[in-house]
């Protein structure tokens, strides 16, 4: 097994959902889901795929890529490029197992799954509850970016590696603690925007750069008894313009220091309580008929699924995240609605859990640039700059 480079922590944030039932801002009850361009992004998924594919062709792909990307701003903000996933797909010693879009969405849930246990079991006992596991040695390195270099950098270096780490060159960790990436650069904030998860488009990973001037915020808190874990004041949860009847309870981390919502990026799909996921649920359910959209049977861990192959285009209900001070997320159709097929199924992307807390994953990220900013205790959403 090849050697695995990985900085120490974790990729996760938490947010903490303080509920209300007052909602001081709207927002439209629908949004538009662009069928056919979603349908189209699936079927290119497998002609991107080139078997004959050299090393050479790769390297020199590889060396463009580093040629064109952004490095230093200025002697404090440092930006990163986050490659495509083109560029995964076109490497000589990849191999594609999947002759269909829904066989790869049914991989893509069960890595999941296995994610998700993975950091349920974690929080409780250190441990990669699905089996997962590396083994190397603890050093600290210096760490070069392009032409930046950060001295006495604490990684690990994994010379055994099983489970969900094969086929990643590392992890980087975004989280609170002191060994994570940022309070190793001393970052006063961070943030990532992750593209469409099958789009030939490129971002950036930012430390100390400014929060869009049109972000949406929220306070930002911590939780001394997780320090890795970032915690948010969110004052409600809507679909359709209207305000879900959730308990507080539902929300809230209690006194262990339990329960809330993470926010993690190595998540795919959101996954809510069970009691939060059917309050959602039904209400989308409820909206999706008034506007006449066909439900079809549930595929892997999304049960509830419509057939929209007929479509070019359909309204779907916003389901909208409300903080403090009347600001609104509302996300887009393609983050709500998500195609398993090519043949137009599409899945509500949230799942229920039994676990103590609730996970909004990057399906709902995607296309919004989420930033942390650290010495303001804020954190801010901007869905045009990525």
């Amino acid at each position: 097994m090849s050697s695995l480079f990985y900085i120490i922590i974790i990729i996760f944030s938490t947010l903490n959902f303080v509920h209300s039932r007052t909602l001081t801002e709207t927002t439209s009850s629908t949004t538009t889901l662009d069928v056919t361009t979603s349908l189209q992004k699936t079927q290119s998924v497998f002609s991107r795929y080139n078997p004959k594919a050299t090393p050479q062709a790769f390297n020199q792909q590889k060396q463009k890529q580093t040629q064109t990307q952004t490095q230093t701003l200025s002697s404090s903000s440092l930006t990163l490029e986050l490659h495509t996933r083109a560029s995964i797909l076109s490497r000589p010693t990849h191999t594609h197992t999947h002759t269909d879009y829904k066989s790869l969405t049914i991989a893509r849930l069960e890595r999941d799954s296995a994610r998700l246990k993975s950091l349920t079991t974690r929080v409780a006992t250190v441990a990669y509850g699905d089996g997962s596991y590396t083994v190397g040695d603890f050093v600290t390195e210096t760490l070069t970016l392009g032409s930046a270099s950060v001295n006495n950098v604490a990684i690990g270096c994994g010379h055994n590696n099983e489970g969900l780490f094969i086929g990643a060159a590392g992890l980087l960790g975004l989280g609170g603690g002191r060994l994570s990436f940022p309070s190793q650069l001393n970052a006063t904030s961070f943030s990532y925007c992750l593209v469409d998860r099958d789009s030939d488009s490129a971002s950036t990973l930012e430390f100390n750069s400014p929060l869009p001037p049109n972000a949406v915020t929220a306070p930002l808190h911590r939780n001394p008894k997780l320090d890795t874990f970032y915690y948010v004041g969110v004052s409600g949860l809507s679909v359709g313009g209207e305000s879900l009847r959730i308990p507080e309870s539902a929300f809230e981390v209690d006194s262990g220091g339990n329960g809330g919502i993470i926010i993690d990026s190595g998540t795919a799909v959101s996954r809510l309580r069970t009691e939060t996921y059917n309050s959602l649920r039904d209400a989308f359910v409820k909206g999706t008929r008034r506007l006449g959209l066909a439900s079809t049977n549930g595929v892997a861990l999304f049960d509830t699924c419509y057939d929209l192959s007929s479509k070019t285009s359909v309204e779907v209900p916003t389901v909208a995240f409300h903080f403090p001070n009347g600001k609104v997320l509302a996300l887009a159709a393609k983050n709500v609605l998500i195609p398993v097929d090519s043949t137009g199924t599409f899945c509500l992307a949230f799942a229920p859990t039994s676990s103590a807390f609730s996970i909004i994953g990057n399906v709902q990220q995607q296309q919004t640039r989420v930033a942390f900013d650290l010495a303001n205790s804020l954190i801010g959403f901007s869905s045009t700059k990525c």
